[in-house]
């Protein structure tokens, strides 16, 4: 077994053919890519051990992401279009203020839970790909099964569909024009494409667009809290929060409508790991992991409760119950402050967020291709021909298009939080079990940060209960889309058990019917990215 890697000092990576091949210092690398293509030796090659996944390996396009372009990433990420869409629909799912701010601060718990395992594992597994590194490592067998559930689920329910939508009702919203179905579409659609080509075409005016636009995001944060505190204070026609009792009126206590609810809130904070996602690109990975999303996570709590306070202080409580999508854009009406600049603001934010999904879910989709488990692999793991995982780009397009374009955009939002956030419940319990299967197996493995233990457990017990929820119905049967109440659940499952039959038929029934088992080969790309090939051998 390979030795866990000292981030300061490793620079060579082990294969189980005893073959020596130098890596990238993470801490001296070159930013400039063409540098790196210019000293082929320094390329690091495929690694035919699994356990080298503890020693940190570079990217072909150099570590070009410091702190605060991390720290943007994040928060970003996290601060989407759910700040500013979903306190109204939480808020009608559960009925009261209070409840709702409960909700909040506990979700905010449930994040903190799940960031301390994805620091944990970050810091030992300091390599781009998040989940998908942590799942290989942990979960060695069956074969190839971790791997496949990971590229399924990024195909499948990797997209974003819901910050698009929400861009295009803003932007409508601000042009004073009824958000019909086809023009929400369109304009979703062209903003998907626009990004697509922009991270795909221009790697660097990418990354400066998405930092512009977290910074603005983060400013109209700040902007809306205090003119909600200001008209709080000066103008007693605003609606405060009044008394204790009066803000648990209406609580809405059921287990299912609870659960739903709980999973807007964490799609509210999801994206606190998403640094995980690109570590092959990001300076001082152990270091940068362990910092930027405790701090982003800070920042977005602070935010929220104020934001959501603000919501509460500004527009009537009726009002903010039918809102659902469009709190913010009431607020604004609310305040006077009139239908285009802010919206058009929160439609920028919006843009922002779908910016870094698309920047990091396409290194995913390329750790997928480069293992193997996408066709056309030499295409979508390489880099070439603008210096930017194009072919990633690509996968992550094709079902977010298809997720704006085909259902209706009035359900569509709620609707696939649901599904993407209980899907991940089971990915999510996998990594937090894995981690603790780890600390028995493999005491010795360098741990920068440890999570704590009750934290895990906690992950774990709640990861159960969110998962049994649907099993407890609500009143009337029907989602707050108007649904069967667990279709969320339902159609997550099936990308499951999907993913698990299209395993068994690529890595067991078909080499058994045919006589042949599927072996690893290792290749370097013309522009230096590593690539697993799976390959058949006779049996």
């Amino acid at each position: 077994m390979a030795h866990p890697a000292d981030e300061e000092s490793l620079n060579t990576i082990t294969s189980t053919s005893s073959e020596r091949t130098p890596l990238l210092d993470p801490e001296r690398q070159s930013d400039n890519a063409s540098t790196i293509s210019n000293h082929e030796p320094l390329l690091p090659k495929a690694s035919h051990a699994i356990d080298d996944d503890v020693k940190p390996e570079a990217s072909t396009l150099g570590r070009k992401i410091g702190w605060s372009s991390a720290y943007i990433l994040v928060i970003s990420r996290v601060i989407g279009s759910g700040i500013f869409a979903m306190p109204g629909i939480i808020l009608q799912d559960v009925g009261s203020p209070g409840l709702a701010l409960t909700l909040w601060v506990l979700g905010a718990l449930v994040a903190w839970a799940g960031l301390a395992i994805s620091i944990e594992y970050g810091a030992m597994l300091p390599r781009s790909g998040g989940v998908k590194v942590y799942l290989e490592y942990t979960y060695r067998w069956p074969r190839f099964l971790a791997s496949t559930m990971v590229a399924v689920q990024a195909v499948l329910l990797g997209f974003t569909a819901t910050n698009c939508i929400i861009f295009a009702k803003y932007i409508l919203f601000a042009a004073n024009k009824e958000p019909t179905d086809l023009t929400t579409k369109v304009l979703a659609a062209g903003l998907l494409t626009l990004i697509t080509v922009i991270h795909g075409g221009f790697y660097r005016t990418g990354i400066w667009i998405q930092n512009a636009l977290g910074w603005l995001k983060i400013s109209l944060t700040i902007f809306m809290i205090a003119t909600g505190i200001l008209a709080t204070l000066f103008f007693s026609h605003r609606q405060p929060l009044s008394t204790w009792d009066g803000i648990w009126v209406d609580s809405n206590w059921e287990l299912n409508t609870l659960s739903t609810t709980l999973f807007k809130v964490l799609y509210s904070f999801a994206g606190l790991e998403n640094v995980n996602n690109v570590l092959n690109e990001v300076k001082n990975p152990v270091r940068t992991v362990k910092t930027v999303g405790p701090a982003a996570l800070l920042t977005t709590l602070v935010l929220y409760l104020l934001i959501n306070i603000a919501y509460l202080s500004v527009v009537p409580l009726d009002q903010l119950k039918q809102s659902r999508e469009l709190i913010a854009a009431l607020f604004f009406e609310n305040l006077g402050l009139g239908r285009a600049f802010l919206p058009v603001a929160i439609a920028l934010s919006a843009a922002g967020n779908v910016m870094v999904v698309t920047f990091s879910l396409a290194r995913l989709n390329q750790e997928i291709a480069r293992q193997g488990f996408l066709p056309c692999q030499r295409l979508l793991a390489s880099n070439e021909p603008f210096g930017s995982p194009l072919g990633g780009l690509i996968v992550h397009y094709i079902p977010s298009l298809l997720v704006i374009v085909l259902p209706p955009s009035s359900s569509v939002y709620s609707f696939i939080v649901d599904v993407e956030l209980y899907a991940a419940q089971w990915y999510g319990l996998a990594v937090t079990a894995g981690l603790v299967l780890l600390r028995y197996k493999k005491p010795d493995l360098k741990r920068p940060f440890k999570a704590w233990l009750p934290a895990v457990w906690f992950r774990v017990f709640l990861g159960i209960s969110l998962i049994l929820a649907p099993l407890f119905p609500p009143k009337d049967g029907a989602s707050d889309v108007g649904f069967f109440y667990a279709t969320y659940a339902l159609v997550g499952l099936a990308v499951i058990i999907f993913g698990f039959l299209y395993w068994y038929a690529m890595a067991v029934a078909i080499p058994r019917y045919r006589g042949y088992v599927l072996e690893e080969e290792f290749h370097t790309l013309k522009d230096g990215t590593a690539i697993t090939k799976l390959v058949h051998r006779p049996a």
